[in-house]
């Protein structure tokens, strides 16, 4: 990242994005956050078990683990690209930890197994758009079905029971207090990204990319090299999701990825409306999972069915999009302004 750090600075409307943020009124910065407290206080009212304490817990379990495959996702959305096989390459890393350890070769092993495939198809899609600059959508898609037919290949398209969960189980697990250790390390892991894409130089460059990559090119920044560093990240995080799943379903799921598609993108989207206005950012994209999560959970204790909750999740991820295009629409005749 050297030649990150060696760049020329960004052209002034580039390089203040961060400031004109602060510019927003209070409401719309905060407004989502809100909207999801008063939901959660809606569903407690409703279902007074929603807000019991082994629920929760197992909420923030399914939340850490939904943060961890859609982390990668924020920033190469937030940099203007788009990558639709992440949840395949979790689903991948989810069937071949489960294979391995069916056959006996150990968690430790089978992690790593899983961990490689996720960084197989991250350095794929790295290669083909971060450096080939081969279109996003085209090559993730393809990507996607190649993970999913691999995986649905592993177990002949029945899932693989787990006889033990190993380390990993453990992990899942062990609490803090009443708090999971894993939703600890995701929250420690969020601010950490949160740092880097809002303090740091590279942070910049990735909502510099979202506005004009032109210009980004312009100033000397290896663009190239910065979106394949994304996709790769994307790669790796998927599959320790993958991994988390296995042992949190105590199996291999070929078919798991089609409703984490969904819950992905709406929760960047919607998340790219909390704090930044129409830019996805992670803290935006931990607050859009612990809704849906929630919501999901809530409306299951409720009695809906799992198409009404489909509806509803498809509602939100049309109007987060007319909120995104919306949000830059404005910020671009701001600028111009």
């Amino acid at each position: 990242m050297s030649d990150v750090a060696e760049a020329r600075p960004l052209p002034p409307g580039l390089a203040t994005t961060r400031s004109t943020d602060r510019r927003h009124p209070w409401a719309i910065r905060y407004g989502f956050f809100l909207f999801v407290m008063a939901v959660f206080a809606v569903l407690a009212v409703m279902r007074p078990t929603f807000a019991n304490a082994g629920n929760i817990e197992s909420m923030l379990v399914s939340a850490a683990i939904a943060a961890l495959m859609f982390l990668g996702l924020t920033w190469i959305v937030a940099a203007g690209e788009i990558d639709v096989s992440f949840m395949s390459v979790a689903t991948l890393a989810n069937m071949v930890t489960a294979s391995m350890v069916e056959h006996r070769a150990g968690w430790p092993a089978a992690s790593l197994a899983g961990m490689t495939a996720g960084l197989v198809f991250g350095a794929f899609n790295a290669l083909l758009v971060g450096i080939l600059r081969l279109p996003a959508l085209v090559i993730t898609i393809a990507s996607g079905a190649l993970a999913a037919s691999i995986a649905a290949a592993i177990g002949s398209g029945t899932s693989i029971s787990l006889g033990s969960t190993g380390f990993v189980g453990a992990i899942l697990e062990a609490r803090a207090g009443p708090v999971p250790l894993v939703a600890i390390l995701v929250v420690l892991l969020y601010a950490g990204a949160w740092f880097v894409q809002e303090k740091l130089t590279l942070g910049t460059y990735i909502y510099a990319m979202q506005q004009n990559r032109a210009a980004v090119i312009e100033a000397g920044v290896p663009v190239r090299r910065l979106v394949a560093l994304l996709y790769v990240l994307s790669g790796i995080v998927a599959a320790v999701a993958g991994i988390l799943l296995a042992a949190n379903l105590s199996s291999g799921q070929p078919y798991l990825g089609g409703s984490y598609f969904l819950n992905g993108l709406t929760a960047v989207l919607l998340g790219g409306m909390a704090l930044k206005m129409g830019k996805p950012n992670v803290l935006g994209t931990l607050a859009g999972i612990v809704f849906l999560v929630g919501f999901l959970n809530g409306t299951a204790l409720l009695g809906w069915t799992d198409s009404r909750s489909q509806i509803v999740r498809g509602l939100l991820l049309l109007i987060s999009v007319g909120l995104i295009v919306f949000a830059n629409d404005r910020n671009r005749r701001t600028r111009r302004g």
